[in-house]
């Protein structure tokens, strides 16, 4: 999730070294930086969830699964995204500390005030990345994800899926059930205000 920016802008270079002095994390676009704030709990279960099934399914393979707290760089110059789980199977990327530039795989899981800024800037920012395959959106609110498969180099293909059937991701050479993904989530339900 973003929040608004109350920042002046700042060069990339700027951005990196304030950033590694705050306390939360802060997304970089077009020389300003908005801050991070928390998401939803069925946010929450559905990256954690998929990052599991990954991180499982990966082991030894020389890839590595990231969730939430790491940034992914599109250029030098930016912007810098946090998605909410990244695959990279590029050595280049093997010894990364601060920053992941070779991405195969970004997911987002959507919330009502970002969905739009997925779906398009973000998307835009990634399909700069040469090294990325497939972007996944998961919804929070109903079982639907919306996995977009590189064909050529500005060419990509959507593939909806919905409750009942199985997510596959090409690019990490996985295929697993909707309802593993949303194992624990309760789609549908109003939180009330009873503590």
């Amino acid at each position: 999730m973003i929040a608004e920016s109350q920042f002046n802008t700042m060069t990339p270079q700027q951005y990196l070294d304030w950033e590694a002095t705050q306390d939360i994390k802060y997304a970089f676009v077009d020389g300003v930086v908005f801050a991070m704030t928390g998401g939803t709990i069925p946010h929450n279960l559905i990256a954690g969830n998929l990052f599991a099934l990954l991180k499982a399914h990966l082991r030894g393979e020389g890839c590595r699964v990231f969730f939430a707290d790491v940034k992914v760089e599109i250029s030098k110059n930016g912007p810098y995204h946090y998605p909410d789980v990244m695959v990279s199977c590029d050595s280049r990327d093997q010894n990364a500390i601060k920053l992941i530039r070779y991405p195969c795989l970004i997911v987002e899981v959507l919330s009502p005030s970002t969905a739009a800024f997925d779906r398009s800037d973000k998307f835009s920012h990634y399909r700069r990345l040469s090294t990325l395959q497939e972007y996944v959106l998961i919804d929070a609110e109903q079982m639907s994800v919306d996995r977009y498969r590189r064909l050529a180099n500005r060419h990509w293909d959507l593939q909806t899926y919905i409750a009942g059937e199985s997510l596959d991701l090409a690019s990490v050479s996985w295929q697993e059930s909707l309802d593993l993904l949303y194992e624990d989530v309760q789609l549908g339900v109003e939180e009330s205000d009873s503590v």
